[in-house]
């Protein structure tokens, strides 16, 4: 149980490495969220074309995925949550709408698949050793067994 929230993937380095795009995405999820967590329901609008239970779980995915990923806790579980939302993002929002992969100014569906892609790495490789899941559920030393004397 304890590889699927942490195992060290990528040593003291490539932790390093996963720290920064960690702490950023997660910044801007929480401030994506945010608002959506205010007015979870409905923060769509009215003419939302999903269900509010949906929406709520998105807004959860998106606040609670960004705190989530700032302290490094269950880093795995909070990716999979984002990456749902941004998969949703960009095949029922910008795509449908036809809005291109890159614009000058515009809408696009750039920014949503970084973050996809950005979900799917912290997904196979987790957080690093640098987060709260490596304090939690890294390995522990082997305990020496008691001697005594005879």
């Amino acid at each position: 149980m304890r590889h699927l929230f942490y195992c060290d993937t990528v040593g003291w380095l490539g932790s390093v490495g996963l720290l920064l795009p960690r702490l950023v995405m997660g910044i801007a999820f929480i401030l994506h969220g945010w608002p959506k967590i205010q007015n979870p329901f409905e923060w769509m609008g009215p003419d939302a074309s999903m269900p509010a239970i949906l929406l709520a779980l998105a807004a959860l995915a998106e606040f609670g995925g960004g705190i989530a990923l700032v302290l490094g806790l269950l880093t795995r579980l909070a990716s999979l949550g984002i990456g749902a939302v941004m998969v949703v993002a960009i095949g029922v929002v910008h795509v449908p709408q036809g809005d291109p992969f890159v614009s000058k100014g515009g809408s696009s569906w750039e920014l949503a698949a970084i973050y996809l892609a950005c979900a799917i790495l912290f997904l196979l490789l987790g957080p690093g050793r640098y987060s709260l899941d490596a304090v939690v559920f890294g390995q522990r030393k082997k305990e020496e067994p008691v001697k005594t004397e005879a």
